[in-house]
């Protein structure tokens, strides 16, 4: 936040959430004393400065809007206690409020005049001819809630705290003995051997006794618990699940089809070549050549084009743009060359080298698909009324069979579904219409409960009722002996292959080498050279990086393989400073990110320093009475 604070600029959004920051300067981690009964109208005070409830209240709103629309959706009070939003809140103004004082015992300000100044030469609030405008000023600001005199208070604010930020930290550099040591700690490269050790060197595994298989799952069985399962009955009233095919006629199936013929009809299509030519003369000098014999060919040839060239391609003839070449193209024979055609390029002359009759898919094709369209078309229509005689069913008494029973739907009934989706034996239970809603809501009712229907992304609905519940319980060695036999054999296969990779990581340490133990383990030993902190090693993985850079040269030390399956035994044979390592090897944008941590650092330790000396109290009850408002 601290960061913010001295780079936020750019566009509109970003410098006036500038001066609202800079006005309420963000501190983290509240000091001073702490009070609880009193009737002040200050929530907060440092020294002669203090914040008042309706500064509080304004500040907290202007946060919830600004997280509200961050994540899409408003954040209720409990939400924005729970992300901690009260507390930010009070810290920026707590921040702001030792700056002030600051200024005051200083006799730092501002004229109006310059924030007058300041707001009208502000690129933000002119309108198109560069000048200030008041409609957008107007605009700006209720784009981010703030009223002109609060816009006017904050500019105020946020240009003495900036005297006073600058004076800390303007200028800061980080120094070149930092900047070296960076390019050292980033340009050093290694080259590590190591040993992958899979878990086959300590496998197989021997079954466990009785005795301890069992001692092992009272330990885990909290892992083997069972979840609450449902029973769920459902019934999915959508346009097609009351579709009747056997109500359209035969005649009304013809009538559509006739209706929309052009939706069966694929149009002629035309292969079309066309040669254009500079101008009318040439065009009729060529024209005239085929009338002598000359082919299509032969004018293109002449005109040094290529096939290429020539080939328009093949188009309905509502496809091709130009009405006069269109109605050219699809007036000629196969290998007819066109008289001179006027086109938007210049004159030009076709060729159609082949032809796609029309075709209509006959009636017998597309009946079925068209009876179909059509009852569920009528579906639709039904689709309110059948809602209507479901309620009109269920609050005479009928059950849900019988009410679907009535109406022709089907009842699908669920035997067993727990929060996740699952049944009893892990899978997946698919085909639930609406799946995560009515799973959600399936668990927050009860049995004997008559349900609002879900509503349907295709404007239908799904009804449903609680048949069963089977509470969450803990299962029995015996339910789960096979998993708990695996579980366990994987567990002790780790931490036997663990004591063996420690048993060999001594080994190393006391002078044995890598061969040496490949050897014993009858294994390979492997060689990695120019591994680099940000390498991300695909070998090594992240965690094995990190190991190897924990150490200093011909450190040795393990790692978990990436697989969760191994350990590696490594030891560091060399390392390598980058040459020519030094302050200028550090590029500009990590030279700015660290002299801006060290302004912010210098900063926070300002203002840490200014809540200690001038006493800072806040008021709790006053925070509760501006929230009340």
């Amino acid at each position: 936040m601290l960061g913010a604070m001295r780079t936020a600029a750019g566009s509109w959004v970003a410098k006036l959430f500038f001066i609202v920051l800079v006005a309420s300067f963000a501190v983290w981690g509240i000091g001073g004393r702490i009070e609880g009964g009193s009737t002040s109208n200050s929530v907060l005070t440092a020294g002669d400065t203090s914040v008042s409830l309706n500064e509080y209240r304004l500040a907290y709103d202007r946060q919830i809007s600004t997280l509200s629309q961050q994540i899409g959706r408003r954040v209720t009070r409990e939400q924005a206690t729970a992300l901690g939003v009260d507390q930010r809140v009070l810290s920026q103004l707590l921040g702001g409020a030792v700056l002030d004082e600051q200024a005051r015992r200083l006799g730092l300000g501002i004229s109006n005049t310059r924030i007058a100044d300041l707001t009208r030469d502000d690129p933000a609030f002119q309108g198109t001819d560069g000048r200030f405008s008041r409609q957008q000023f107007d605009y700006v600001l209720r784009q981010v809630g703030m009223r002109p005199e609060e816009y006017m208070q904050s500019q105020q604010q946020a240009a003495v705290r900036r005297q006073l930020v600058d004076a800390a930290t303007e200028g800061m550099k980080a120094p070149d003995a930092f900047l070296k040591a960076v390019a050292l700690y980033r340009g050093e490269d290694r080259t590590v051997e190591y040993i992958t050790m899979p878990r086959s060197l300590v496998e197989p595994i021997e079954d466990p006794s009785d005795s301890t298989l069992q001692a092992w799952f009272e330990k885990n069985k909290t892992k083997y618990a069972a979840p609450e399962y449902r029973k769920i009955a459902y019934v999915r009233l959508e346009p097609q699940d009351i579709a009747d095919t056997a109500s359209v006629s035969d005649e009304q199936v013809k009538q559509d089809y006739e209706a929309h013929l052009k939706n069966y009809t694929t149009p002629e299509k035309r292969t079309v070549e066309q040669i254009v030519f500079k101008d009318e003369t040439a065009a009729g000098a060529a024209l005239a050549s085929v009338k002598g014999g000359a082919t299509f060919d032969d004018i293109a040839k002449s005109q040094g084009k290529t096939e290429a060239d020539t080939k328009l391609g093949t188009f309905a003839k509502s496809e091709i743009p130009e009405q006069k070449i269109a109605d050219a193209a699809f007036s000629l024979k196969v290998g007819e060359v066109s008289p001179v055609v006027q086109g938007a390029f210049g004159p030009v002359l076709l060729r159609v080298t082949s032809v796609t009759p029309e075709a209509v898919k006959p009636l017998s094709d597309v009946s079925d698909q068209i009876r179909k369209d059509l009852a569920l078309g009528d579906a639709n229509r039904d689709l309110l009324d059948v809602h209507d005689s479901w309620e009109d069913a269920r609050a005479g008494g009928a059950t849900m069979q019988e009410a679907a029973d009535k109406l022709k739907l089907k009842v699908v009934t669920v035997d067993a579904i727990d929060r996740e989706g699952r049944a009893p034996d892990g899978t997946v239970v698919k085909g639930l219409p609406e799946s995560e809603q009515l799973i959600k809501d399936a668990f927050e009712s009860d049995k004997g409960i008559e349900n609002d229907p879900i509503s349907t992304k295709n404007d239908g609905f799904v009804y449903y009722e609680i048949r069963d519940i089977k509470p969450a319980h803990d299962r029995t060695l015996e339910e789960v002996h096979a998993k708990a036999l695996a579980d366990w054999k994987t567990e002790e296969a780790t931490s036997r292959l663990g004591a063996k990779a420690t048993e060999m990581e001594k080994k190393a340490k006391a002078g044995t080498s890598l061969d040496e133990i490949a050897t014993e383990l009858k294994l390979e030993k492997e060689t990695k050279r120019g591994v680099k902190r940000d390498s991300g090693d695909p070998d090594l993985g992240q965690n094995g990086v990190a190991a190897v850079f924990g150490v200093g040269q011909g450190g040795i030390g393990l790692f978990s393989g990436s697989d969760d399956k191994s350990q590696v035994l490594f030891k560091v044979a060399e390392t390598f400073e980058p040459a020519g390592a030094g302050p200028d090897s550090v590029d500009e944008q990590a030279r700015k990110m660290f002299a801006s941590g060290m302004a912010n650092d210098l900063l926070q330790q300002v203002v840490n320093k200014l809540q200690a000396e001038y006493g800072v109290t806040v008021d709790r009850s006053a925070i509760q009475r501006a929230m009340a408002f």
